[in-house]
């Protein structure tokens, strides 16, 4: 079945450029130009994936995003104009999973689509054979990628799915930003790029409700990365 791809931005030339690339992909493309209709294909289309510009004229790309959040956990690529450390932690912050500074390239975007869809839809290799990770009430179900603490259900991105994962497969041991970094995103790890990691930890946290001071989960070894206890 073809992935469907929601595509928005204002400027016309660039959002039927990536649909052109989308599409020679072999995905199913909806297309806005502006927030509100967004919004419109958000709230009546099933989509897998969307690729959200940051400045529109009426309803930016964070309100979207946050949109798309109270709602879905489908991911999310931000556009943005300007190589903006703000605008990028802003939109981790709600919940996008990648971003990427305009101009970019649009072969390297199509890259970027396929390795969120691929943490989205498809599952490692070296899962466990039950496919069920389990630790102090938390469950992770690999197939239906479903999680519950303490049999609450708990909503995380791909992107928080895939560092809760890797943490808990290296239980016991220190994992850095950087391999986290190597791990989820398969890019170059830039020191800045540490503010990425760290802002989806703090997600994480939140949703399970764990104390950064008094970690139940994820500690945080100052200097070094983050680690599970066993």
């Amino acid at each position: 079945m073809k992935k469907k791809i929601l595509v928005v931005d204002d400027e016309k030339e660039i959002a039927d450029l990536v649909e052109l690339y989308l599409l020679k992909e072999g995905y199913y493309v909806y297309k806005a130009y502006s927030g509100l209709k967004a919004i419109e294909l958000v709230n009546d289309k099933d989509i897998d994936l969307a690729i959200l510009d940051l400045m529109l004229p009426d309803v930016n790309g964070f309100q979207i995003c946050k949109a798309i959040r109270d709602k879905y956990n489908y991911p999310i690529i931000m556009l943005t104009a300007k190589d903006d450390e703000f605008d990028k932690v802003n939109g981790l912050m709600i919940g996008a999973d990648d971003y990427m500074v305009k101009p970019f390239l649009p072969l390297e975007l199509i890259a970027r689509v396929k390795a969120q869809l691929r943490r989205y839809f498809v599952l490692s290799g070296d899962m466990q054979t039950d496919n069920l990770i389990s630790i102090r009430g938390l469950e992770m179900d690999l197939v239906t990628r479903k999680c519950t603490l303490n049999e609450d259900p708990i909503e995380f991105t791909p992107i928080e799915f895939e560092i809760l994962k890797s943490l808990i497969k290296n239980i016991g041991n220190v994992v850095s930003a950087e391999e986290l970094f190597h791990m989820i995103w398969e890019d170059e790890y830039y020191t800045k790029n540490n503010n990425t990691v760290a802002v989806h930890i703090r997600h994480i946290r939140e949703k399970m409700k764990d104390s950064a001071e008094y970690p139940k989960y994820i500690k945080t070894v100052w200097g070094v990365g983050y680690k599970i206890e066993e």
